[in-house]
């Protein structure tokens, strides 16, 4: 289907309100999500199982408490022309792969950026799971940031991803 944007739903189910918060702050960056309490809302929200006509739905919860995405340090930045870090006064060079994965990452500070889709703009492919090259990249990426002692690194949300997060 040419010309029609896809979009995408993330559903996130927690049973508790501070796992609901945390959740919600770990898919802030994401165009449209919704949190659940239990797996039967995340269900009855996709339609897949019918409830008989006499039961109210269960109502999802939406959390509208998000805070603000951080912004990444002002003195931070990445030069594609050169492919370096700029931290303040200071540069370091960048691999293609450090490059791309910083750049995905600075532009949406805060953003969680899911195994699959980093492995996907970066490496051009899906990710199958194994990610020992991703991290590799990423450990590289926040040795380079420690070393220019910038004010931001790169924080490992397990099982899911990565984000740009300020020291």
């Amino acid at each position: 289907m040419q010309g029609i944007p896809v979009a995408s739903l993330v559903i996130g189910i927690a049973s508790s309100p501070a796992e609901r918060r945390q959740l919600a702050r770990l898919l802030g960056g994401t165009d449209a999500f919704l949190i659940v309490s239990n797996v039967d809302q995340a269900r009855e929200f996709l339609g897949v199982v019918e409830m008989p006509p006499d039961t109210p739905a269960p109502v999802p919860t939406v959390l509208a408490e998000m805070t603000p995405s951080p912004q990444p340090p002002p003195d931070l930045s990445v030069d594609s022309d050169r492919r370096v870090l700029r931290w303040r006064d200071q540069e370091i060079d960048l691999t293609r792969l450090e490059h791309d994965v910083l750049l995905c990452l600075v532009d949406a500070p805060g953003q969680v950026w899911t195994y699959e889709r980093l492995h996907l703009e970066v490496w051009g492919n899906r990710h199958l799971g194994r990610g020992s090259d991703m991290h590799s990249v990423v450990r590289r990426v926040r040795r380079k940031l420690a070393r220019l002692d910038a004010a931001a690194t790169i924080h490992a949300v397990r099982g899911v991803g990565f984000r740009l997060t300020p020291v």
